[in-house]
C-alpha cells in the first residue's frame, strides 16, 4: 500500500461506510475506526442490533470514505474504499478487538462488537501532491493452485 495512503488513514479517526440491503436500498453510517496497515484492515465497533449490522450480516460488501478530521478547503484530501466485512470467525478478524481497543480504549465501556473490513481497493486524492492527484491501491488476489 502506498505510504501516502497509509499515513492519511493512520492520521484520521472516522469513516463513513455504506452497505446495500436485499432490496438494493443503500444505507450509510459513520464510525470511529482503527487501521491495520500491514494487513489492509479497518476495524470499527457497532451493535448487532443496528440497521447497518443487520444488512452487513446478509450482504457483507461495503464501500466508504475517509475525510480529514479537520477539513481544509484549500488542501483537498480524502479517500474512497471498497471492501468486505469479515465474519468474526475469519482468521483476519482474530485480533480485531485488541487493535481497536488499543486505538480507542474508552470504547471498552460501550456495548457492541468489533467488526473487520478487509479493504480491497482504495482511491486516495491529495491536492498537495498535485491538483487532482489520485493514488490507487488494489489488494493482490492470490490464485489457488
Amino acid at each position: 500500500m502506498n505510504e501516502n495512503i497509509i499515513k492519511f488513514i493512520s492520521q484520521q479517526t472516522c469513516a463513513t461506510v455504506s452497505c446495500v440491503d436485499a432490496t438494493n436500498k443503500p444505507y450509510s453510517f459513520s464510525c470511529f475506526y482503527a487501521f491495520n496497515e500491514k494487513e489492509g484492515l479497518l476495524y470499527y465497533k457497532s451493535s448487532l442490533e443496528t440497521k447497518h449490522s443487520q444488512i452487513i450480516l446478509e450482504h457483507p460488501f461495503v464501500a466508504g470514505t475517509i475525510l480529514p478530521d479537520k477539513l481544509n478547503k484549500i488542501r483537498i484530501r480524502g479517500l474512497q474504499f471498497e471492501g468486505e466485512v469479515l465474519p468474526v470467525t475469519h482468521p483476519d478478524a482474530k485480533n480485531a478487538a485488541d487493535i481497536y481497543y488499543h486505538t480507542h480504549p474508552l470504547a471498552m465501556a460501550i456495548g457492541g462488537e468489533v467488526w473487520t473490513i478487509k479493504v480491497n481497493s482504495i482511491k486516495y486524492t491529495d491536492s498537495s501532491l498535485g491538483f487532482g492527484k489520485k493514488v490507487g491501491w488494489r489488494r493482490e488476489v492470490k490464485e489457488l493452485v
